[in-house]
């Protein structure tokens, strides 16, 4: 989800690279997502690309549907919760609004919730072909941990996304599907575009242990790795991409 820009292209990518057929979806129509489309098909990749608002529950039904008649299989081999706002006001938590806290926690953390339940409940009616590996893994951050409160309601979705992997490697682990949570730091991205002078000077004076932006690219690698089997005894397992970040020093 939310797989034809920023770090979801990043991860699409570098599914690509590993052989996956892509179903990719985005709240931009179709004619806008043209040329990410083209790019993932140049590295030849069957890519099916479907418009879908992942917190609208007809959408996601629809997202699925699609998805089932272009692959031609009842349930996708793997999962990835990526599709996520900032909120539209950096505000203060004393100034928040409801409106924003709920659209944030509607789209970040009820859409791939409950777009979860309902690929995970037709990965359990129809098992996996023998020696194909599948695998659900939510694009989390590390302000799952880290607090802001510019935007609160953020941190409290990604909080909610690391105790929804939890919950979901305990429910599935029944039927040999790993959940994980892919939890990027500071990432070349449009969310983060508004606040890049900001990360530069923070990262100059040391945030990260690795002096850099982290890039889509970054945070692909790691998905494809989960995607692919590399860590297939750790279900409910954080893959911090963020260059030492939350390492706390003295």
């Amino acid at each position: 989800t939310g797989g034809a820009r920023g770090i979801g292209l990043g991860i699409s990518r570098a599914l690509a690279g590993a052989g996956f057929r892509l179903a990719i979806c985005g709240r931009a129509p179709a004619e806008r997502t043209a040329d990410a489309i083209a790019s993932l098909r140049d590295l030849g990749a069957d890519v099916e690309y479907v418009p879908c608002d992942v917190s609208d529950p007809g959408a996601r039904d629809a997202l699925l549907a699609a998805v089932a008649d272009h692959f031609s299989q009842p349930a996708p081999d793997v999962l990835v919760n990526n599709a996520g706002v900032a909120p539209e006001v950096r505000a203060d938590v004393l100034d928040m609004t409801p409106e924003s806290f709920r659209r944030v926690l509607s789209i970040n953390l009820e859409g791939p919730f409950f777009l979860t339940q309902a690929v995970a409940r037709r990965m359990a009616a129809a098992p996996a072909p023998a020696g194909r590996f599948r695998c659900i893994v939510n694009t989390g951050s590390i302000s799952a941990d880290v607090a802001s409160v510019s935007r609160g309601e953020y941190c409290i979705s990604k909080a909610g996304v690391a105790m929804a992997t939890k919950l979901w490697a305990v429910r599935l682990a029944e039927f040999g599907i790993p959940v994980y949570e892919v939890r990027p730091g500071v990432v070349h991205s449009d969310m983060t575009a508004v606040v890049s002078a900001k990360y530069d000077r923070l990262i100059a004076e040391g945030l990260t242990l690795q002096p850099r932006w982290g890039e889509p690219e970054d945070v692909g690698r790691a998905v494809a790795a989960l995607a692919t089997g590399a860590l297939a005894y750790s279900t409910g397992q954080v893959v911090n991409v963020d260059g030492g970040m939350t390492i706390q020093r003295l």
